[in-house]
């Protein structure tokens, strides 16, 4: 076997088909939020409309994902993940379709909500890995910072690929090749079945498939990746706020690929890592490095006012974020039962997805009422809300649920 920890993952046999079947999938999430503003503000001359159709598209993932995510667990990725997928991309083609000729408004929040049946096929990977992997703790390690990495990479590349297309092409382009993408990545990653979990059928909450939400620490875990979602949404807003009152509002993407740049890089270095200790601990100090560095790019503005101090503030703050999500991930994988294992892991995304809508509202007003500067207190505030919920949840899980009964000496009643 190879030495290099990647190599030995993509060793075995199918894990190069299936990785990139999901790498074509998973590229379109960063795609059509932006086809989507891009195509709707463009057509309908508003910003808000857009900004309303996108976000409920966000609130029915929220709530659609994790039962989505329970069938696949129940019935397999491929039975449940193809047509999960099909309905989705009609939701997408509806959306343009409802732009394209002038339909009433109510019908583009109608077709970008039926969007929200797309399959999490980041955490169906990570499934794939833990089947592959059991037992093989710092493999799994090692495959969590690839799909972290691969997270940032398509995100990086998504919105730009984006918005080139549906600048050199037609406004409609981004949205139509994102489902071509979405549809065919599915299909590639859903054939490869020697490497796909195994369905577990209906399970009930019992003593060995709890749901995940009642897990040990979940609860607080899920909460700690809503604060780690809105460092996310607050720092994009913000930053697209500074660039436009520098003038420069067109470089705002290439500064944000900056920091989503370092965050690729930290994970594949720390996935090659082999990190010692409790994950619980890990995790508080890879939150408090992301706290820390967080504060880096609102020190850039305020003393530099720069838009090139930022993004390089900004290339260093991303590499603190990769690894805070390929532990928490890890614990998620811990803590929720084999059988339900998409399930906890949506959920998790689900937080993330949450989280990042709020900071997006929370940095936006802030940009807006504060200043594009004083916006950047607001990932800096997530950032330590993450720590601290993660310190408290680490002080609750090492508290015993029952104190021992304490013994009574027994009392003779003779001599």
């Amino acid at each position: 076997m190879p030495h290099n920890p990647y190599a030995r993952l993509f060793a075995i046999p199918g894990a190069t088909a299936f990785t990139v079947g999901n790498l074509i999938a998973r590229l379109p999430m960063g795609m059509f939020s932006v086809s989507a503003v891009i195509m709707i503000s463009g057509a309908r001359g508003s910003y808000a409309l857009a900004g309303a159709v996108t976000a409920t598209g966000l609130a029915a993932t929220a709530v659609v994902a994790p039962w989505t995510a329970r069938l696949v667990d129940r019935h397999g990725q491929a039975r449940v993940a193809v047509p999960a997928t099909a309905f989705a991309a009609l939701g997408s083609l509806s959306l343009l379709l409802c732009v394209r000729y002038g339909a009433p408004d109510w019908t583009l929040f109608a077709s970008y909500a039926a969007t929200a049946t797309t399959p999490n096929t980041g955490g169906m990977s990570r499934a794939r890995w833990a089947h592959l992997l059991q037992g093989d703790a710092p493999a799994v390690h090692t495959a969590n910072s690839f799909e972290q990495a691969a997270d940032e990479l398509c995100f990086m590349l998504g919105p730009v690929l984006a918005a080139f297309l549906c600048g050199a092409l037609f406004p409609q382009a981004g949205t139509l090749i994102g489902v071509v993408l979405l549809l065919t990545g599915v299909l590639v990653f859903a054939a490869q079945r020697a490497t796909e979990p195994p369905p577990h059928g209906r399970t009930h909450a019992s003593a060995k498939s709890p749901s995940p939400l009642r897990a040990r620490g979940m609860p607080a875990l899920l909460v700690a990746f809503l604060a780690t979602g809105a460092v996310f949404g607050s720092l994009e807003v913000v930053t697209i706020a500074f660039a436009d009152a520098q003038g420069h509002k067109s470089a705002a993407g290439a500064v944000l690929a900056l920091q989503a740049a370092g965050s690729c890089a930290a994970g594949l270095v720390y996935g090659a890592a082999r990190p010692r200790g409790p994950l619980v601990r890990r995790q508080l100090w890879c939150g408090a490095a992301m706290a820390a560095l967080m504060t880096l790019p609102l020190l850039a503005v305020t003393v530099t006012d720069s838009l090139i101090a930022l993004s390089g503030a900004l290339l260093v703050a991303g590499m603190a974020t990769a690894p805070t999500m390929v532990t928490g991930m890890t614990l998620v994988q811990e803590r929720t039962p084999d059988a339900r294992l998409n399930e906890g892991m949506t959920l998790a995304v689900t937080g993330l997805l949450g989280g990042i809508a709020c900071g997006a509202a929370g940095g936006g007003w802030a940009a807006e009422h504060l200043g594009p500067a004083a916006g950047y207190t607001v990932p800096v505030a997530a950032a330590c809300c993450a720590l601290l919920v993660s310190s408290a949840r680490a002080c609750a899980t090492r508290t015993p649920s029952r104190r021992p009964a304490r013994r009574r000496p027994r009392v003779s009643n003779g001599a």
